[in-house]
């Protein structure tokens, strides 16, 4: 017996992250009070069938009027005026409980008034304890249903998260080469090292950096080789027709009647942005 209450313990203390979303708990608010105006239409239960059409009608708003104002009161203004309280480091399962238990009796305690002040049907006190006390066990199921269903979720994308990780550490540290029509001045560089690389005529002359120091080198191959070679890194970019550039190192943007500039450190000249690729570079920035 004590391992099951160790066990059930364990379980209602496990972290569990409240909703603070306003926007989400105002749709979750309305389309709640629709459906149980929607229901008590459609079903009737409590004998409401009985009663004539007016009082009927009187009921039913006041029931969904009721259920608005409650959700309203516990799902957005104490959590906004009590934050800490409700923050997700010290919010659990057990509290999640506890708070949909205060709100389901909230409401039905507001039913019961509000029937008695309307004086159309017997709801009593008694039937308000005994749908509270019947609605706490499926009210703990679905949450500790959700909670599984938000752990999974979480554990998934953080996975997918890692995964993502990893495959930009292994782009960062592919090496990209550069071919020359002249074996000797071949080159092979980390691509996550490469600064821009700079058309002339015959050759490129790429630029890269290793630790503080930007080094270069003029290889005989076109820029269309050169394009062709760093293709699958996204972060390198092809700005303009003479330049490619490696959007992680750039320094800053100018812009003025000729069109955008880039500028990057311990670079002395400024790279030109073609009007085709400013749309492009800002989506990759």
């Amino acid at each position: 017996m004590n391992l099951i209450t160790a066990i059930m313990l364990n379980i209602f203390n496990k972290p569990y992250p409240f909703n603070d979303d306003l926007k989400h708990n105002s749709k979750i608010i309305f389309f709640i009070s629709i459906g149980v105006f929607a229901f008590l239409w459609l079903f009737m239960p409590f004998d409401i069938g009985s009663l004539p059409v007016r009082q009927k009608y009187y009921l039913l708003v006041g029931f969904g009027l009721i259920t608005f104002l409650s959700l309203s009161l516990n799902l957005l203004i104490i959590p906004s005026l009590l934050p800490k309280k409700f923050s997700s480091a010290v919010w659990n399962i057990k509290k999640e409980i506890l708070w949909n238990s205060w709100t389901l009796f909230t409401i039905l305690v507001s039913y019961f008034f509000f029937t008695r002040w309307l004086g159309v049907m017997n709801f009593s006190f008694y039937t308000v304890i005994k749908l509270a006390l019947t609605a706490i066990l499926p009210i703990s199921v679905l949450i500790i249903i959700n909670y599984n269903w938000v752990l999974r979720l979480h554990v998934k994308m953080a996975n997918e998260l890692n995964r993502k990780l990893k495959e930009h550490k292994l782009i960062n540290e592919k090496i990209v080469h550069f071919a020359s029509d002249y074996q000797k001045d071949s080159l092979a560089i980390k691509a996550s090292t490469l600064l821009l690389i700079r058309s002339a005529n015959n050759y490129i002359e790429v630029f890269w950096r290793e630790g503080d120091i930007v080094k270069n080198q003029m290889v005989r191959c076109s820029m269309i080789t050169a394009e062709e070679a760093v293709k699958e890194f996204k972060f390198i970019y092809k700005c303009h027709r003479s330049f490619i550039v490696n959007v992680n190192f750039i320094e800053r943007f100018e812009g003025n009647s000729q069109g955008y500039k880039l500028y990057f450190d311990h670079i002395n000249f400024p790279i030109p942005v073609s009007k085709n690729s400013v749309d492009k570079l800002k989506e990759l920035i």
